[in-house]
């Protein structure tokens, strides 16, 4: 059996840096969590009752809900009705202002995910290098032995230096499903808030009868 000791400490090293990695991964999920939870990102139910309120003509009761919502598509529609408001003849003024506000929802919810693009990139190349590292101390061990060479102590070396890259994609793995998970809620945001603020300003196209 290698221990930690027995390694060299270029594969050390490598072993440490993927572990600084999954740290990164899981500090940068936990964050994202609470953040989504805070920004109130998915909350398209409360989004729903304030467009149909201003849809309906209760503009005053969708204000009120639009300022105490405390969810992206709220804020948003808060944005587009106090354009629509002050400049009624001006839908365009409404809708920048909407945009104005999406602009910086999208941007606090893209925070800190180009971090977890970088794990998926350096985590398999990582465990590659410590791969390449332990492969070539473990042959040029080998190389210089003045004895018989044991297989035995060889095998153990390559199993060692290749448990680098095993790691290193299964940190990749991780970091990307994670990624594409919160990426698909990112993608998902955006595309009601451009739906909300065209219906707010426009209306909704009427849904066909049920048979």
């Amino acid at each position: 059996m290698i221990f930690p000791s027995d390694l060299p400490m270029t594969t050390m090293a490598v072993f440490a840096a993927l572990a600084a990695l999954s740290v990164l991964t899981l500090t940068v999920t936990i964050f994202k969590t609470i953040q989504f939870r805070k920004l109130g990102v998915g909350g398209h139910k409360r989004g729903e009752e304030i467009l149909d309120d201003w849809l309906n003509g209760r503009p005053d009761e969708a204000q009120r809900k639009a300022t105490a919502g405390r969810t992206v598509l709220a804020r948003v529609l808060g944005a587009v009705m106090s354009g629509l408001r002050a400049r009624p003849s001006e839908p365009g003024y409404g809708e920048e202002l909407a945009r104005q506000v999406a602009l910086a929802e999208m941007a606090r919810m893209g925070a800190r995910m180009r971090l977890l693009e970088a794990v998926v990139q350096m985590a398999p190349m990582l465990g590659l290098l410590g791969t390449v590292i332990g492969m070539i101390d473990a042959f040029g061990n080998l190389a210089l032995s003045q004895e018989a060479a044991d297989p035995r102590l060889l095998a153990s070396g390559i199993w060692t230096a290749l448990t680098t890259t095993a790691a290193g994609l299964a940190i990749a793995l991780v970091a990307y499903f994670i990624a594409s998970w919160l990426e698909g809620r990112i993608e998902d945001e955006r595309q009601t808030i451009e739906l909300v603020i065209s219906s707010a300003i426009h209306g909704r196209i009427a849904q066909p009868a049920r048979a």
